[in-house]
């Protein structure tokens, strides 16, 4: 049996604009951002600075996405899901292919929502 991974845990904020909180963060964790991207279908765009994830769009663009509130990265989706749906999790989206790889948000047993993501293997 293959072991699952969280690789790493981010902390949201949900926000009007990228650049200038962008550039505090950068500044705050001494680091640039290692990802950043746009999804214009639904109007957001989401950077990645050290253990935080930014996502910036309007109010109405930013309305579905409030209720989740972390993101995981994982090494694999498909083991994620199996695993969550055995333990009682309702997947409320995805999985889904996104530009970083494939996500899905889930309402675990607890009532908590967390948004799974497996980056892909770009190299």
């Amino acid at each position: 049996m293959i072991k699952m991974k969280i690789l790493q845990t981010l902390s949201r904020l949900y926000i009007p604009s990228l650049n200038p909180t962008l550039e505090f963060y950068e500044e705050l964790l001494g680091t640039s951002a290692g990802m950043r991207f746009e999804i214009p279908q639904i109007g957001l765009e989401l950077a990645q600075v050290g253990n935080i994830l930014l996502i910036a769009g309007s109010e109405e663009a930013l309305k579905p996405f409030r209720a989740t509130q972390a993101t995981l990265l994982v090494d694999s989706i498909d083991e994620f899901k199996a695993f969550l749906e055995e333990k009682g999790a309702e997947i409320i989206r995805g999985p889904t292919e996104v530009p970083t790889g494939r996500n899905m948000t889930v309402k675990h047993p607890d009532g908590s929502i967390l948004e799974y993501v497996e980056h892909s293997k770009i190299e």
